[in-house]
């Protein structure tokens, strides 16, 4: 069974960076594209950014050009390094997984999501 757990959020002033990780445990787990999401409150879920096998990243709109998406597919994480957070940033960040696995086939996991607030 494929788990992600998240780590990093937390209660930030305006202003600072941020880095949240994942990591992903699973025996023979291949990963096919790292993604972040996340939901700010009485707001739909947004992408933030995802980040390909091969290394391609694309940024959604709401963070791009203050967010940047790496990935070590030899250790099964991902991090998103948040730079100039804003309040408007505050939101539950979720990171997924898309890949497979010889038991499953083609998967998709979701984590428990890490809490930003962005706040004076």
């Amino acid at each position: 069974q494929v788990q992600l757990v998240e780590s990093g959020g937390g209660l930030v002033p305006p202003g600072v960076s941020l880095k949240l990780s994942c990591a992903a445990s699973g025996s023979a787990l291949s990963i096919l594209r790292w993604g972040w999401y996340r939901r700010a409150p009485g707001k739909e879920r947004e992408l933030v950014a995802t980040l390909s096998k091969d290394g391609v990243s694309n940024y959604g709109d709401s963070m791009k050009g203050y967010v940047t998406i790496s990935g070590d597919n030899a250790a099964n994480t991902v991090s998103l390094q948040m730079s100039s957070l804003k309040p408007e940033d505050t939101a539950v960040y979720y990171c997924n997984v898309q890949g497979y696995t010889p038991k499953t086939g083609w998967l998709e996991v979701w984590g428990q999501g890490t809490l930003v607030i962005v706040s004076s």
